[in-house]
């Protein structure tokens, strides 16, 4: 590959990129406060349907994901330090299904890297990914769950509802997606994706269907975000009451997402990807980079450029493949062992593939320019997001200047101006 790079570069060495200029996006912000949430999971965990069922003695098994859940330490905490206060014994389980390389140890670094720690969440976290059947599903199919959970006296179901990247449903992710799939670890989730996103909709609510019946779940702590990533709705769900009130949490997570505000770009920079930022790595209801038929939304572009990964991924780069050229940055620091098992438990593999490689973000930047067709490459339309996580503040190229000027929902924060690279073609 390094004999061919001199070559690689003259072709794209003549593609001059635009001036970019940096906008603030405007979405509404309803939030609660840090500090708010211990009382308030508190005063809801209150409520007599959910504190008479938890009883002194009980071993009580919370849930934790894969997610970059905002607060999701703290939340844990507060959920863990209720039931502890009710004179039982609480312990975390991951629930993630295959994610950290479908290993318990894995599973365990995840969430250690979210804070949630037995130090500070003051329990056991108890990872394994053994699994037990505890029934079937109206259609006849086994179910499995984290054999640890099965085992408790009770289950405390504890996720985000927000929208999924790759099918849409009353049920998307969520309680019933965080019974069907995170309990049930490895195997479950294997189960629940053997017939394809097709018919994920149907999939989750049969297997959630089925863990609320033969499982001892009690109730559910669910957190809706904002468009900034923030806390801005808890709300506590009884069991027999999943069914019913998570569809229109669902409709109301829809509201929050934010999205980037021009509709059409030729070349969408993503600065970072993660698994931190979404479990594809980037959102695709924001990037438009969706991995199935099945969903849809987010920026129409042609060419997507990844110029690195976050820290926080630990080198699994899922997502990457949808993307048309990334960096040798981010080709070293791939760690494949951990993107593998995801892709192939959910059979879709288009996110693990490698995309063309360029030896620094400019020329990264410039092969998707070159390779974009019936496009005005002098005046190219580009847009540079930080990740698909964090969208507020975003750059333009010029080419939209004109535009973002009329579009009361942006505020431009800098005139046009040519991207700095250092010597080694990478963005200062």
């Amino acid at each position: 590959m390094n004999r061919e790079r001199p070559f690689v570069s003259k072709l794209v060495s003549d593609i001059q990129l635009p001036k970019m200029f940096r906008v603030r996006q405007h979405f509404p912000r309803p939030k609660i406060e840090v500090d708010k949430i211990p009382d308030i999971i508190a005063s809801l965990l209150s409520e007599d349907k959910f504190s008479s069922q938890i009883k002194p003695g009980m071993r009580i098994a919370i849930t934790a994901g894969s997610r970059g859940v905002a607060n999701v330490a703290l939340i844990t905490k507060c959920i863990a330090d209720f039931v502890k206060l009710k004179g039982a014994s609480p312990f975390i389980v991951p629930a993630m299904g295959s994610h950290g390389g479908a290993t318990a140890e894995g599973q365990r670094e995840i969430l250690a890297g979210y804070g949630i720690v037995e130090e500070y969440v003051g329990c056991p976290i108890v990872s394994s990914m053994e699994v037990k059947k505890i029934g079937q599903t109206e259609d006849g199919r086994d179910v499995f769950i984290d054999k640890n959970a099965a085992e408790a006296d009770g289950i405390i179901i504890s996720c985000r509802i927000k929208p999924h990247t790759a099918f849409r449903g009353p049920y998307e992710s969520g309680i019933m997606k965080m019974m069907a799939i995170g309990l049930g670890k490895q195997h479950g989730a294997e189960v629940c994706h053997a017939e394809g996103f097709k018919n994920m909709a149907k999939n989750v609510p049969l297997f959630g269907q089925a863990i609320l019946k033969y499982a001892p779940v009690l109730f559910a702590v669910a957190t809706i975000e904002n468009a900034f990533d923030e806390t801005c709705k808890l709300i506590a769900i009884n069991a027999d009451e999943v069914a019913e009130k998570e569809p229109p949490l669902l409709k109301e997570a829809f509201t929050y997402m934010p999205r980037i505000l021009v509709d059409e770009c030729d070349v969408l920079v993503v600065d970072q990807i993660g698994k931190n930022f979404s479990g594809d790595g980037m959102d695709p209801n924001i990037t438009g980079t969706f991995c199935t038929p099945y969903a849809t939304g987010g920026i129409k572009s042609q060419k997507v450029c990844v110029l690195d990964l976050s820290p926080e991924t630990h080198g699994n780069g899922i997502g990457l493949g949808y993307s048309s050229a990334t960096t040798k940055r981010v080709f070293e620091q791939l760690d494949l062992p951990s993107m593998y098992p995801n892709a192939i438990t959910c059979t879709v593999l288009g996110g693990v593939r490698i995309p063309i490689v360029m030896e620094s973000d400019k020329e990264a930047i410039q092969v998707c320019v070159r390779t974009c067709v019936e496009i005005d490459k002098t005046n190219p339309k580009i847009v540079r997001i930080p990740n698909s996580l964090h969208i507020e503040h975003i750059m333009l190229s010029e080419a939209y200047y004109d535009q973002a000027k009329q579009m009361s929902n942006i505020t431009i924060e800098s005139e046009p101006e040519y991207l700095k690279f250092n010597e080694n073609g990478d963005l200062w």
